[in-house]
């Protein structure tokens, strides 16, 4: 997330530097021939209108209509006191900007309500042009910036929901995975409650001791049970599911060995004594490594050395794999692995975070609860 709104504030201050240029330019411009106090109104009208743009992201909408409506404002101004002619270069800048964040951004008729109010104001523009005069260069200049912000916005729509769908089917595919492992993980401990059921009723009238016993470990098998459904259950929305999966994940030992065989070397660190943690806890660990480790392999092979961490701490099992590679755009580093990723760890109570390293490279680090969402 932090590299994310580090990148939103770049984007917001060179807007703000563009905004700050054109007004720069148009003032300039018409004070060498007009004078500056023939702008002054088109002048505000810019800056409210590029401030609007600044913040539209809180309200996009709102913001839209406030921008469309002071630039007709500046029109009509600038058509009953003879002054220059608006839209010019600044509120051009301004309007399109707002004009494509509310196309990509709103439902589908707001934003055809926006982008017609915005085609509006490019007629009104062209029949408030003076006869004789030279403003129909501005007017073209404001038409082809509303042009090209609603087809940005088409564009920037069509990219949202592609991912979205892309995303989506990430989801659905975790989803029936976790469903065919709930399957197995209930069938185990289901199985284990037959079998000591049925030795306890075998010995329950010679040995009443082992028959309290196997209650007792049909008790425990049950509580494992639930608590696996409580964590995983709630994530499952779909009605189709998949044949069972295989009872047991790969040890991480052999997935980071195999990966070692085509890769970078790895340091392996894992808790001693081996620690006997819930079925849906080792296999989520399997599957945070293995992501992590594809990765590496896809967007970090010059990567010298990569480190696996599993350690159990009080804030649950906690997973950790960084790498010394070059930096890489955090679009392709995280990609959909990692929503595969964030929604079988968030569906067991935990966190996922990913990021550059502080020491350069990259880290994927998974927290997981291993008793209902509490500390281990």
């Amino acid at each position: 997330m932090g590299v994310q709104r580090l990148t939103r504030v770049a984007a917001t201050t060179g807007l703000a530097a563009a905004l700050v240029a054109a007004i720069g330019f148009q003032a300039l411009a018409i004070g060498a021939s007009w004078g500056l106090r023939y702008w002054l109104a088109g002048g505000a009208a810019a800056v409210v209108v590029g401030a609007l743009a600044l913040v539209r992201r809180r309200q996009p909408a709102w913001t839209a209509a406030a921008g469309l409506a002071v630039t007709g404002l500046a029109v009509v101004a600038a058509r009953l006191f003879a002054l220059p002619t608006e839209p010019g270069p600044a509120l051009a800048l301004g309007s399109a900007v707002l004009v494509g964040t509310a196309v990509r951004v709103l439902a589908p008729v707001p934003a055809a309500v926006v982008a017609g109010g915005g085609l509006a104001v490019v007629v009104g523009a062209w029949l408030a042009v003076r006869p004789g005069a030279s403003g129909s260069g501005v007017v073209a200049v404001y038409s082809l910036a509303w042009l090209v912000g609603v087809a940005a916005g088409l564009a920037a729509r069509l990219l949202d929901e592609r991912a979205r769908a892309a995303a989506e089917r990430v989801r659905r595919d975790e989803r029936r995975e976790l469903a065919r492992e709930l399957h197995d993980v209930v069938a185990h401990h289901v199985t284990g409650m037959v079998v000591q059921a049925q030795a306890a009723n075998l010995v329950a009238r010679r040995d009443a001791v082992r028959a309290t016993e196997s209650l007792a470990g049909i008790e425990s098998a049950g509580g494992e049970a639930l608590r696996a459904m409580r964590r995983l259950v709630g994530l499952l929305r779909d009605a189709e599911d998949g044949p069972p999966a295989s009872a047991g994940p790969e040890r991480v030992e052999a997935l980071v060995d195999r990966f070692r065989r085509q890769g970078p070397p790895v340091r392996l660190r894992l808790p001693e004594p081996e620690p006997s943690w819930p079925p849906e806890i080792t296999s989520t660990v399997y599957r945070v490594v293995r992501e992590a480790l594809t990765n590496v392999a896809r967007h970090a092979p010059q990567a010298r050395t990569v480190t696996v961490t599993v350690a159990e701490e009080p804030a649950g099992v906690v997973v950790e794999v960084s790498d010394d590679g070059p930096p890489a755009p955090v679009a392709h580093r995280g990609g959909y692995g990692l929503v595969g990723m964030r929604e079988r760890v968030e569906a067991l109570g935990g966190t996922v975070s990913a990021g550059p390293g502080p020491d350069g490279g990259w880290s994927v680090r998974a927290v997981l609860p291993t008793h209902d969402g509490r500390s281990a």
